[in-house]
């Protein structure tokens, strides 16, 4: 069977995958110098067990270099899809219907935007360009 060349679709989805996979992998690169230990506090205010705190580590370090990868490519998004909204509720909260003072926005449209392209990316998969390729189009 030969192979085909890449889609704007499989495009698409490859820019998709590097820029979240990269701007997570930053939190995640931050979160191995720093420790992940002030993520108990808000964890325990929920009610949650610390442990938890560890999870940051799997979605935004592992998570986002399986993305970059192009490999389990939605089962990578969708935990970056997780560690956002986990984030969301634990950090942001009081934030969820606030607007910017400056410039004016929503006060959480960066985490709510990456969290609706982890999304995107659970649901499409990661095209053909990475170590996974999924099958051409029809």
């Amino acid at each position: 069977m030969a192979a085909t060349r890449p889609t704007g679709d499989d495009i698409g989805k490859f820019v998709l995958r590097i820029a979240l996979g990269g701007i997570i992998l930053f939190h995640g690169v931050f979160k191995l110098s720093n420790g992940v230990e002030w993520i108990r506090e808000p964890l325990a205010s929920l009610g949650l067990p610390g442990f938890l705190a560890y999870g940051a580590y799997v979605g935004e370090v592992l998570a986002p270099l399986l993305l970059i990868a192009g490999y389990k490519v939605r089962i990578a998004a969708l935990l970056i899809a997780f560690d956002m909204l986990m984030a969301i509720i634990l950090v942001l909260r009081p934030q969820v219907l606030a607007i910017k003072e400056a410039g004016g926005g929503w006060a959480i449209e960066l985490e709510a935007l990456l969290l609706l392209v982890s999304l995107g990316l659970t649901l499409t998969g990661g095209g053909r360009l990475g170590l996974e390729r999924a099958p051409a189009a029809a």
